[in-house]
């Protein structure tokens, strides 16, 4: 078995593991992978050091067919496309119930995007805002991408805004307007967004969203904050909160359950099922976010999304063909 692995600082190498070879439980499905997707927030901030000791074994996206399944399983045949949350590795082993089926017609290559729809989608379930109200999504890397197709496919008013000009233009491609600042003070904004789903990281985003939105109105902040790029005092976002009467708060997609329970029926797992779907129908769309890459190739790979060499926001490992 072989598996990506951050060896070191910036440095991420494609070795041998030893594979799992305990018989499957009953209620476990096993079988080669066919893709895995880069999430270029939480992992180039661990491929660079921020998240903890080396080696990391990164990724939490994955299509894979089944090549094994458990005594106890008997609604996913043997040759049937499913997606789990695995890592960067050539073989995936997951519980029955955290294997989500590709739906037919949809290219395994593509539903691994499901998984970064997921982290707005938790966004989605929680917000007070309904549509068609306006929403405004800061940093267009592949999540707030995917946040603004997401909030726009529900009927949301949405408009996207990062300094890129390239991220601005994918985005535009799919139909939803891009600015390139945040539109303070600007008529048809200003006081009148009710949501922003701010997905850069970066405080003055998010110092400048709590000064944008309508009163009581919500920030959302999905991007992480790895490291501090403002010298913004905190007075200067806490006065906007308390007297604008702002809902800020945090983005944290785990704030869902994995499964839906009794009383709880928005979930993680749901949210990737359903994110299949839309991309089944092309509700959301991914061309042109990403380039495929071989696994062999993860350290150029990686520096390439670093250093944002070329046009694409992400990367798509080809396992197996």
């Amino acid at each position: 078995m072989k598996q990506i692995v951050y060896t070191a600082a910036e440095q991420a190498e494609l070795i041998e593991v030893a594979p799992d070879e305990r018989p499957l439980a009953a209620d476990e499905v096993a079988g080669p992978t066919l893709f895995t997707l880069i999430s270029p927030g939480t992992e180039l901030a661990t491929y660079t050091g921020l998240g903890g000791q080396f080696p990391i074994r990164p990724g939490y996206a994955a299509v894979f067919r089944v090549e094994e399944v458990g005594s106890g399983v008997s609604d996913l045949p043997v040759g049937s496309l499913v997606f789990c949350m695995g890592p960067h590795a050539s073989h995936q082993r997951c519980q029955r119930r955290n294997a989500l089926p590709v739906p037919v017609g949809l290219d395994p290559e593509i539903a691994v995007f499901a998984r970064l729809m997921s982290v707005s989608m938790s966004t989605l379930s929680t917000t007070l805002a309904r549509p068609p109200a306006p929403v405004l999504v800061t940093g267009l890397g592949p999540v707030g991408h995917l946040a603004a197709q997401v909030f726009a496919a529900c009927g949301y008013q949405v408009t996207g805004c990062d300094p890129v000009a390239g991220r601005r233009q994918l985005l535009a491609d799919k139909g939803i307007e891009a600015l390139a600042a945040l539109p303070l003070d600007q008529p048809g904004y200003q006081d009148l967004v009710e949501l922003v789903v701010e997905c850069s990281g970066h405080e003055d985003a998010a110092l400048g969203a709590c000064k944008l939105v309508r009163k009581r109105g919500e920030v959302v902040l999905v991007g992480a904050p790895w490291k501090k790029r403002s010298e913004a005092a905190a007075h200067e976002l806490l006065h906007p909160v308390f007297f604008r009467y702002i809902t800020l708060r945090s983005g944290w997609e785990w704030e869902l359950a994995l499964h839906p329970t009794e009383f709880r029926t928005n979930s993680i797992y749901g949210n990737i099922a359903g994110g299949l779907g839309w991309l089944r129908q092309g509700r959301v769309r991914v061309d042109g976010l990403y380039q495929q890459g071989a696994p062999a190739q993860a350290q150029e790979v990686f520096q390439d999304l670093l250093h944002r060499r070329g046009d694409h926001l992400t990367a798509v490992f080809a396992w197996h063909g």
